[in-house]
């Protein structure tokens, strides 16, 4: 499968000389992100779901970012581009910051982390690891959340934060929440989201969901909001609307086909619910495409 170059990065200035990227491959294609980075710039990378690839020197050498991995590159001796390539389907966060910026985050805990060393200062750093649950949690909030845009830089500076904490935790003993570092339970809550996205037009109740993946009914809210941001009733009436609106853009389906296919008892309920999500009516919206 090719490359093809299309518009799948979010990018965000969190402060000077501290970045991220959210690459999120929606398409059925292998798809690209290039961009030029000094070598003052640690490059840290989060595979949240699918697959991708880091392209080095025409093609001849590439790492592999996959689901739930991470990698940490820094070479103050020379510049590294970004050269990614992303698979379909997938999601990868990238954290830029420099190496300057990051010992003033970091500086009372230098010695815990290797590249701080001064002894390291002019050496290249790679590092690659499993993620953690709780590193996972955090990365599916960073995609997911359903903020107001006003407020959504606030909230991604504090969870990049967050992240950049979890992984460069040296203390093994530190507190930490028992059912997010249960990995079966976050798998449990993504097993909850798959069952609700794919059975959207008669999803089950909540108790039906909990008994299902073998959870409390407690555990279940709690669980998909810290994950998720959000509660699984207000997830899902998101993801229909988001799905109807892919399938207006197809041009394929009239509204009241569109309002069946995903589950609304009557068109008019379906026009509200897309109206106060994308402030215009889905007919309206349709003329506009």
């Amino acid at each position: 499968m090719r490359s093809k170059n299309v518009n799948i990065a979010t990018e965000l200035s969190i402060e000077p000389e501290f970045h991220m990227v959210k690459l999120h491959n929606n398409t059925d294609e292998v798809t690209s992100y290039v961009r030029q980075i000094e070598n003052k710039y640690i490059q840290l990378y989060f595979g949240l779901d699918g697959d991708a690839k880091l392209i080095f020197n025409q093609g001849r050498y590439t790492i592999d970012i996959k689901k739930n991995k991470s990698l940490v590159l820094f070479n103050p001796q020379q510049n590294i581009p970004i050269n990614i390539e992303v698979l379909p389907k997938s999601k990868v966060l990238i954290v830029l910051i420099t190496i300057k910026k990051f010992h003033s985050f970091f500086s009372e805990f230098a010695k815990f982390i290797t590249f701080l060393h001064d002894d390291n200062i002019e050496k290249k750093y790679y590092s690659a690891k499993e993620l953690s649950p709780a590193e996972g949690v955090v990365l599916n909030q960073i995609f997911n959340h359903k903020l107001h845009q006003s407020l959504e830089k606030l909230y991604l500076k504090g969870k990049v934060f967050e992240l950049l904490s979890l992984y460069f935790n040296f203390n093994e003993d530190a507190d930490k929440c028992p059912f997010l570092e249960d990995e079966e339970n976050v798998n449990k809550i993504k097993q909850a989201k798959e069952i609700i996205t794919q059975r959207m037009v008669n999803p089950p109740s909540l108790p039906e969901l909990a008994s299902e993946i073998g959870l409390s009914l407690k555990k279940l809210k709690d669980g998909f909001k810290h994950i998720y941001g959000e509660t699984v009733f207000t997830f899902l009436i998101d993801y229909k609307l988001d799905y109807a609106r892919k399938l207006l853009e197809t041009k394929k389906h009239n509204v009241a086909e569109i309002s069946d296919l995903i589950g609304y008892s009557t068109s008019s309920h379906f026009i509200a619910a897309f109206k106060r999500k994308f402030g215009t009516t889905p007919k309206k919206y349709l003329g506009k495409i």
